[in-house]
Protein backbone atom coordinates (compact mmCIF):
# COMPACT_ATOMS: atom_id res chain seq x y z
CA UNK A 1 0.00 0.00 0.00
CA UNK A 2 1.29 3.09 -0.93
CA UNK A 3 1.58 5.73 2.05
CA UNK A 4 -1.17 8.11 2.52
CA UNK A 5 -1.85 11.17 5.06
CA UNK A 6 -2.57 10.08 8.34
CA UNK A 7 -6.19 11.81 8.78
CA UNK A 8 -7.05 9.46 5.58
CA UNK A 9 -5.84 6.20 7.28
CA UNK A 10 -7.32 6.91 10.69
CA UNK A 11 -10.65 8.06 9.35
CA UNK A 12 -10.43 5.03 7.35
CA UNK A 13 -10.02 3.06 10.62
CA UNK A 14 -12.99 4.63 12.40
CA UNK A 15 -11.28 7.09 14.25
CA UNK A 16 -14.19 9.60 12.45
CA UNK A 17 -14.35 12.10 10.29
CA UNK A 18 -11.31 13.73 8.60
CA UNK A 19 -11.34 16.98 10.26
CA UNK A 20 -12.19 14.96 13.74
CA UNK A 21 -8.52 12.99 12.46
CA UNK A 22 -6.82 15.86 11.89
CA UNK A 23 -7.22 17.18 15.51
CA UNK A 24 -6.63 14.03 17.02
CA UNK A 25 -2.89 14.48 15.33
CA UNK A 26 -2.75 18.40 16.28
CA UNK A 27 -3.66 17.19 19.87
CA UNK A 28 -0.58 14.64 19.86
CA UNK A 29 -2.17 11.59 20.58
CA UNK A 30 -0.60 9.57 17.16
CA UNK A 31 2.81 8.19 16.75
CA UNK A 32 4.15 6.67 13.67
CA UNK A 33 6.77 4.12 14.58
CA UNK A 34 7.67 5.62 17.63
CA UNK A 35 7.68 9.36 15.91
CA UNK A 36 5.03 12.05 17.31
CA UNK A 37 3.05 13.10 14.62
CA UNK A 38 2.18 16.02 13.07
CA UNK A 39 -0.25 17.25 10.62
CA UNK A 40 0.77 16.68 7.46
CA UNK A 41 2.72 13.41 7.83
CA UNK A 42 2.21 10.41 5.88
CA UNK A 43 2.59 6.77 6.37
CA UNK A 44 1.50 3.15 4.94
CA UNK A 45 -0.95 1.50 7.30
CA UNK A 46 0.32 -2.10 6.17
CA UNK A 47 4.30 -1.18 6.79
CA UNK A 48 4.06 1.79 9.74
CA UNK A 49 3.62 1.14 13.13
CA UNK A 50 0.36 3.66 13.97
CA UNK A 51 -0.48 4.48 17.64
CA UNK A 52 -3.87 6.33 18.61
CA UNK A 53 -3.86 6.98 22.11
CA UNK A 54 -1.04 4.60 22.71
CA UNK A 55 -2.98 2.35 21.14
CA UNK A 56 -1.72 0.53 17.96
CA UNK A 57 -3.72 0.64 14.90
CA UNK A 58 -4.82 -2.48 13.55
CA UNK A 59 -5.39 -1.90 9.37
CA UNK A 60 -8.32 -0.82 7.94
CA UNK A 61 -12.00 -1.64 9.37
CA UNK A 62 -14.58 -3.49 6.90
CA UNK A 63 -17.07 -0.09 6.31
CA UNK A 64 -19.67 -0.35 8.09
CA UNK A 65 -23.23 1.40 7.24
CA UNK A 66 -26.28 1.54 9.79
CA UNK A 67 -29.41 3.57 10.45
CA UNK A 68 -30.74 4.29 14.11
CA UNK A 69 -33.72 6.07 14.83
CA UNK A 70 -32.42 7.93 17.51
CA UNK A 71 -34.71 8.87 20.12
CA UNK A 72 -35.51 12.22 21.97
CA UNK A 73 -33.16 12.11 25.31
CA UNK A 74 -30.48 10.47 24.05
CA UNK A 75 -26.62 11.82 22.53
CA UNK A 76 -25.96 11.44 18.95
CA UNK A 77 -21.93 10.44 20.67
CA UNK A 78 -20.99 10.61 24.11
CA UNK A 79 -20.20 14.07 25.95
CA UNK A 80 -17.88 13.90 28.94
CA UNK A 81 -19.65 17.37 29.79
CA UNK A 82 -23.18 15.97 29.40
CA UNK A 83 -23.38 12.40 30.77
CA UNK A 84 -26.91 10.78 28.87
CA UNK A 85 -27.03 7.41 27.03
CA UNK A 86 -26.27 7.86 23.11
CA UNK A 87 -27.24 6.31 20.50
CA UNK A 88 -24.17 3.60 20.86
CA UNK A 89 -25.93 1.97 23.51
CA UNK A 90 -28.46 0.60 21.68
CA UNK A 91 -26.41 -0.67 18.76
CA UNK A 92 -25.13 -4.20 19.62
CA UNK A 93 -22.09 -4.10 17.24
CA UNK A 94 -18.89 -4.43 17.93
CA UNK A 95 -16.97 -2.20 15.21
CA UNK A 96 -15.58 0.87 16.32
CA UNK A 97 -18.57 3.38 14.34
CA UNK A 98 -19.60 7.35 14.83
CA UNK A 99 -22.22 9.28 14.18
CA UNK A 100 -22.47 11.21 10.80
CA UNK A 101 -23.27 14.97 12.00
CA UNK A 102 -25.19 15.45 15.49
CA UNK A 103 -29.00 15.21 16.60
CA UNK A 104 -29.63 17.80 19.18
CA UNK A 105 -30.68 15.68 22.79
CA UNK A 106 -34.87 16.86 21.85
CA UNK A 107 -34.56 15.86 18.38
CA UNK A 108 -35.51 12.52 16.97
CA UNK A 109 -35.10 10.62 13.97
CA UNK A 110 -32.45 9.29 11.26
CA UNK A 111 -28.76 8.95 12.41
CA UNK A 112 -26.29 7.64 10.09
CA UNK A 113 -23.56 5.50 11.96
CA UNK A 114 -20.19 4.25 9.88
CA UNK A 115 -16.47 4.50 10.31
CA UNK A 116 -16.20 5.68 6.58
CA UNK A 117 -14.42 9.12 7.52
CA UNK A 118 -14.55 9.43 3.86
CA UNK A 119 -17.88 9.40 3.73
CA UNK A 120 -18.71 11.27 6.89
CA UNK A 121 -16.67 14.24 5.75
CA UNK A 122 -18.80 14.53 2.79
CA UNK A 123 -21.88 14.31 3.88
CA UNK A 124 -20.77 17.22 6.86
CA UNK A 125 -18.76 19.43 5.62
CA UNK A 126 -20.28 22.90 5.23
CA UNK A 127 -19.11 23.37 1.72
CA UNK A 128 -20.86 20.23 0.39
CA UNK A 129 -23.94 21.42 1.26
CA UNK A 130 -26.11 18.44 1.35
CA UNK A 131 -29.58 18.62 2.19
CA UNK A 132 -31.04 17.26 5.46
CA UNK A 133 -34.85 17.10 5.56
CA UNK A 134 -36.82 17.26 8.79
CA UNK A 135 -40.67 16.95 10.20
CA UNK A 136 -41.14 19.73 12.68
CA UNK A 137 -43.80 20.29 14.60
CA UNK A 138 -44.70 24.26 16.01
CA UNK A 139 -46.90 25.78 18.22
CA UNK A 140 -48.65 28.02 16.46
CA UNK A 141 -50.48 27.72 12.69
CA UNK A 142 -47.91 29.85 10.92
CA UNK A 143 -48.99 32.70 7.99
CA UNK A 144 -46.88 32.61 4.63
CA UNK A 145 -45.09 35.65 5.74
CA UNK A 146 -43.61 33.86 8.54
CA UNK A 147 -42.75 31.01 6.04
CA UNK A 148 -41.27 32.78 3.56
CA UNK A 149 -38.93 34.43 6.19
CA UNK A 150 -37.65 31.31 7.11
CA UNK A 151 -37.08 29.98 3.47
CA UNK A 152 -35.33 32.81 2.57
CA UNK A 153 -32.62 32.85 5.53
CA UNK A 154 -32.97 34.02 9.21
CA UNK A 155 -30.32 36.54 10.68
CA UNK A 156 -29.32 34.92 14.40
CA UNK A 157 -28.33 36.84 17.71
CA UNK A 158 -24.86 35.60 16.74
CA UNK A 159 -25.19 37.58 13.71
CA UNK A 160 -25.14 34.39 11.50
CA UNK A 161 -27.45 34.61 8.25
CA UNK A 162 -28.74 31.04 7.97
CA UNK A 163 -29.13 29.71 4.02
CA UNK A 164 -32.30 29.59 2.17
CA UNK A 165 -34.51 26.45 3.27
CA UNK A 166 -37.50 24.93 1.81
CA UNK A 167 -40.00 25.09 4.23
CA UNK A 168 -43.48 23.44 3.52
CA UNK A 169 -46.88 23.40 5.01
CA UNK A 170 -47.95 19.70 5.75
CA UNK A 171 -51.20 20.11 7.96
CA UNK A 172 -52.38 21.34 10.64
CA UNK A 173 -52.71 19.73 14.06
CA UNK A 174 -54.93 21.12 17.14
CA UNK A 175 -53.01 23.64 18.53
CA UNK A 176 -49.79 24.30 15.56
CA UNK A 177 -48.48 22.67 12.70
CA UNK A 178 -46.63 20.07 11.31
CA UNK A 179 -43.86 21.66 8.68
CA UNK A 180 -41.90 20.32 6.78
CA UNK A 181 -37.85 21.73 6.44
CA UNK A 182 -34.78 20.76 4.41
CA UNK A 183 -31.31 22.52 5.15
CA UNK A 184 -27.75 22.15 3.72
CA UNK A 185 -26.04 23.19 6.62
CA UNK A 186 -26.10 22.45 9.98
CA UNK A 187 -25.77 25.16 13.06
CA UNK A 188 -26.40 23.82 16.63
CA UNK A 189 -29.88 24.12 17.56
CA UNK A 190 -30.79 25.93 14.13
CA UNK A 191 -34.10 24.75 13.75
CA UNK A 192 -35.32 25.34 17.53
CA UNK A 193 -33.43 28.87 16.99
CA UNK A 194 -34.81 30.17 14.14
CA UNK A 195 -38.44 28.87 14.93
CA UNK A 196 -38.06 31.43 17.88
CA UNK A 197 -36.73 34.08 16.60
CA UNK A 198 -40.27 34.40 13.91
CA UNK A 199 -42.92 33.48 16.90
CA UNK A 200 -42.63 29.84 16.21
CA UNK A 201 -41.89 27.83 18.68
CA UNK A 202 -40.49 24.20 18.01
CA UNK A 203 -42.42 21.55 19.76
CA UNK A 204 -40.86 18.24 18.10
CA UNK A 205 -38.33 17.66 15.49
CA UNK A 206 -37.91 14.32 13.64
CA UNK A 207 -34.86 13.84 11.25
CA UNK A 208 -36.41 11.78 8.42
CA UNK A 209 -33.90 11.93 4.87
CA UNK A 210 -29.84 12.33 5.30
CA UNK A 211 -29.32 13.08 1.67
CA UNK A 212 -30.62 9.87 -0.27
CA UNK A 213 -30.90 7.80 2.87
CA UNK A 214 -34.38 7.77 4.35
CA UNK A 215 -36.15 6.93 7.96
CA UNK A 216 -38.58 4.59 6.53
CA UNK A 217 -40.24 2.61 8.96
CA UNK A 218 -37.89 2.46 11.55
CA UNK A 219 -39.10 3.28 14.85
CA UNK A 220 -37.53 4.79 18.30
CA UNK A 221 -34.48 2.82 19.31
CA UNK A 222 -34.69 0.45 15.94
CA UNK A 223 -31.49 -0.15 13.79
CA UNK A 224 -30.63 -1.72 10.87
CA UNK A 225 -27.71 -2.28 8.26
CA UNK A 226 -27.85 0.14 5.05
CA UNK A 227 -27.78 -2.16 1.87
CA UNK A 228 -25.05 -2.35 -0.36
CA UNK A 229 -27.38 -0.53 -3.39
CA UNK A 230 -28.17 2.40 0.08
CA UNK A 231 -24.41 2.62 0.60
CA UNK A 232 -23.65 2.94 -3.01
CA UNK A 233 -26.50 5.51 -3.91
CA UNK A 234 -25.52 7.71 -0.56
CA UNK A 235 -21.83 7.84 -1.95
CA UNK A 236 -23.16 8.42 -5.73
CA UNK A 237 -24.94 11.76 -3.95
CA UNK A 238 -21.85 12.72 -2.01
CA UNK A 239 -19.39 12.76 -5.05
CA UNK A 240 -17.63 9.28 -3.85
CA UNK A 241 -19.15 7.34 -6.41
CA UNK A 242 -19.80 8.39 -10.53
Amino acid sequence: MAEERLQKILAAAGYGSRRACELIIEAGKVRVNGKLAKLGDKADAEKDAIMVDGKLLRGVQPKVYIAIYKPRGYLSDYDENFPRPTVLDLIEVSDQIFPVGRLDFDSEGLVLMTNDGELANRLTHPRYEHEKEYEVLVNHMPDEKQLEIWRRGVVLEDGYRTKPAKVEFINKVHNGAWLRITLKEGKKRQIRVTGLRIGLPVRKIKRVRIGTLKLGQLKPKEWRYLSDKEVDTLKRYAGLLK
